[in-house]
């Protein structure tokens, strides 16, 4: 952690996960308790209940999710405030793909699409 905060670079060793992703994907939908993530964790990835909580404590411990008890109950929210480094790191980068999307595009409409290496010839519409 550089000053109290993530590294980019740390936070992708944290996403690379499928599990910690999709444990994102859920609270992006909104506050979800332990016990709801646990049973689509467990469902999908087939791992342990103290798997995944210890996925739910490396999101805590690195600022992706902050929880809240209520009784026994604990509630877990998604922070944002890690996901907009990574998007402020990656737009160096969105410059260049959204410049050659927006060409591919041109090219599809003027009708220039190439046949790919061994594929059929385009089709004409």
């Amino acid at each position: 952690m550089q000053n109290g905060t993530i590294t980019v670079v740390h936070a992708f060793d944290i996403l690379g996960d499928p599990v910690r992703r999709r444990i994102l994907e859920l609270l992006a939908d909104g506050e979800q308790t332990s016990g709801a993530i646990t049973d689509v964790i467990r469902a999908e990835f087939a791992i342990s209940q103290p798997a995944v909580s210890q996925h739910l404590r490396v999101l805590r411990d690195s600022g992706f999710a902050t929880v809240r008890a209520e009784g026994a109950r604990r509630f877990y929210t998604v922070e944002p405030a890690p996901l907009r480094e990574i998007d402020t790191w990656l737009d160096r980068f969105r410059g260049s793909w959204e410049h050659r999307l927006d060409a591919l595009s041109t090219e599809l409409a003027r009708g220039r699409r190439t046949r790919p290496a061994g594929g059929p010839p385009p089709t004409q519409e």
